[in-house]
């Protein structure tokens, strides 16, 4: 059994997802990131980084129980462990991995900076929403440039760069993205969402997603508690 310590984040839904493909049995525990729960002891002894998602597998490699953060990670944890998604050759694994890098350091950094200045800052700064936004559609740019060639990232096969990326571009709107500037992204896009494992892992926790709109979860996420020493 595999516990998924996550919310509903496009961090969040990676590990939803990729645990509905490989059909691994899995318990969910709600970390409320707008209460401080990922500041708690017992959240911080397994992600030290007090970022969801976070996993602890029963059955690890050894037969011992292993704790894992980072959701890039994870996901070649649980890919490796299911052996499939992440290719089967070392050219392949190496294509899997630097798309998942792509994600991992470019996607998600600078489409969750593009989502916090354009919806969540407590004032509008022209420079920072115009240097996201054009960042963001350089991005989307990139994806689809990648998807004119290939039915996916990393190729002709759906792998966990693949399932990392998706969550990212669900938010394209408040990201300033038009999807008819990207055509074979939004097809790709389009096939991803209809699967049914992926239908399925994005409703996991979805029920507890609510706006931030209170100055509590606002100071949680986006104030001084961030950068405390935990």
């Amino acid at each position: 059994m595999i516990d998924v310590y996550s919310a509903a984040t496009p961090n969040g839904h990676k590990i939803h997802i990729m645990l509905e493909e490989c059909g691994f049995p899995y318990r969910v525990h709600y970390v409320n990131i707008r209460e401080g729960d990922q500041f708690k002891p017992d959240f911080l002894a397994i992600s030290p980084n007090n970022k969801i998602p976070a996993i602890v597998d029963a059955d690890g490699p050894d037969g011992k129980p292993i704790s894992l953060f980072e959701s890039g990670a994870i996901l070649v944890y649980l890919a490796s462990k299911a052996g499939k998604f992440l290719g089967k050759t070392d050219r392949e694994k190496f294509t899997t991995l630097q798309w998942l890098m792509f994600q991992m350091g470019g996607v998600g950094p600078m489409l969750g900076q593009t989502h916090h200045f354009r919806v969540y800052a407590p004032e509008k700064i022209d420079y920072a929403v115009n240097r996201y936004t054009n960042e963001a559609k350089r991005l989307y740019g990139v994806i689809d440039t990648q998807l004119s060639k290939h039915a996916y990232l990393a190729g002709d096969e759906y792998t966990i760069a693949d399932i990392a990326t998706f969550p990212w571009l669900r938010s394209s709107k408040n990201q300033g993205i038009d999807w008819d500037d990207y055509p074979n992204a939004k097809r790709w896009f389009d096939e991803i969402a209809a699967r049914p494992a992926v239908v399925r892992g994005v409703q996991v926790l979805a029920s507890d997603s609510k706006p931030i709109t209170d100055e509590k979860s606002r100071e949680m996420l986006f104030g001084a508690t961030q950068y405390k020493r935990h």
